[in-house]
């Protein structure tokens, strides 16, 4: 069986050991390398020491020597550390898994100009669960165009630092785009003091911050005399780490170009 070379960027952090640990449970895959910044006292360690089995790969703050024996890497780090490692990767054929969230438009559109020198899945929850749940949702919508009200409600762990989640805008896009409307001009993102009677063909978000969530994203239609709930709840990050080696098994056989977990899961 061939191996996957995977490195994992943000090794230390919570997402990055999930990555860790379950790249060295997988029987296709082999932990090659492992990235941190340079500030981290985990720099030098052994990155699988936590699990006491160590991998003999230490956590670099270098990226010629944190990916020199990679073929991919997974990052789900901070927007300004991804497009660093992505410049990186795309010049010497590296093959990114990106579940970074927060990017704004030039990082996308940067992220979009890697794609023709190598391979990217680039999607904001790598959940297969939360990926199906998005087809739902544009099956939904498409039923629900007229007469029912669209609120986006979402929570995650007092630690995130962006809001709303990528997963919670990703939904509005996919909602905007079946109702034939663009998000950034529906989207409706806090609401104070006397606010007027709703806009019917606006998308509401809320968002929820505390304690240890993973994620709930739950996509409420509101219509007279009935409402319909479509929730998705996480309650471990495994899900993100599974569907991330579905992504690089994917890329395999690819060398260029952009994809998401629609075109990985086949719900194009």
């Amino acid at each position: 069986m061939s191996q996957m070379k995977i490195a994992v960027a943000g090794a230390s952090g919570r997402m990055g050991r999930m990555l860790i640990e379950t790249i060295r449970n997988a029987e296709d895959a082999t932990l090659t390398g492992a990235l941190g910044v340079a500030s981290s006292p985990a720099i030098g360690s052994d990155a699988a020491a936590f699990l006491g089995k160590p991998a003999g790969v230490p956590i670099e703050s270098e990226l010629s020597r944190g990916l020199a024996d990679a073929r991919y890497l997974i990052d789900f780090t901070r927007p300004e550390g991804t497009l660093k490692h992505l410049e990186y990767c795309a010049a010497h054929g590296i093959k990114m898994i990106i579940g970074t969230t927060g990017i704004d438009e030039a990082g996308k559109a940067a992220i979009a100009a890697a794609a023709q020198k190598t391979a990217i899945v680039f999607a904001p929850n790598m959940s297969v669960g939360v990926n199906v749940t998005m087809k739902l949702l544009e099956m939904a919508a498409k039923s629900f165009s007229q007469g029912y009200d669209i609120e986006i409600i979402e929570a995650h762990h007092r630690h995130k630092v962006d809001a709303p989640s990528g997963t919670a805008l990703k939904m509005g896009e996919v909602i905007a785009g079946a109702l034939g409307r663009d998000l950034k001009d529906v989207a409706v993102y806090a609401r104070e003091g006397v606010t007027g009677e709703r806009d019917p063909s606006s998308i509401g978000f809320a968002t929820i911050r505390g304690g240890d969530i993973v994620g709930d994203h739950t996509v409420l239609f509101a219509g007279i005399g009935e409402r319909i709930e479509i929730t998705h709840k996480s309650s471990s990050r495994v899900t993100y780490a599974h569907g991330s080696l579905r992504a690089a098994r994917f890329l395999a056989d690819k060398t260029t170009g952009l994809y998401d977990m629609q075109d990985v899961l086949g719900l194009r």
